[in-house]
């Protein structure tokens, strides 16, 4: 499955500009309805190539992890170390 396989029609909503960032789609008991996941790192550094990486990390946690567009707002994942 690919970010272009998803069914426009699912409700799912895409960040634009961001789509080799997705990682796959989020789905479980309790959920409104199934969501794309993005890496948060893979989001930062591609906003870093325009800004600082402060900057970057400030936009991140305030423009996309912070709005909540609804039921099928897009989530973010932070990976283990190690």
């Amino acid at each position: 499955m690919t970010l272009n396989d998803l069914d426009p029609e699912a409700g799912m909503l895409k960040m634009d500009g961001f789509d080799s960032c997705a990682i796959g789609v989020i789905s479980g008991m309790g959920l409104a309805q199934d969501v794309i996941c993005y890496d948060r790192e893979l989001v930062i550094a591609q906003l870093a190539t325009e800004m600082s990486q402060e900057e970057a990390e400030e936009f991140h946690e305030f423009n996309q992890a912070g709005a909540y567009m609804g039921p099928g707002t897009p989530v973010f994942l932070d990976r283990f170390d190690g």
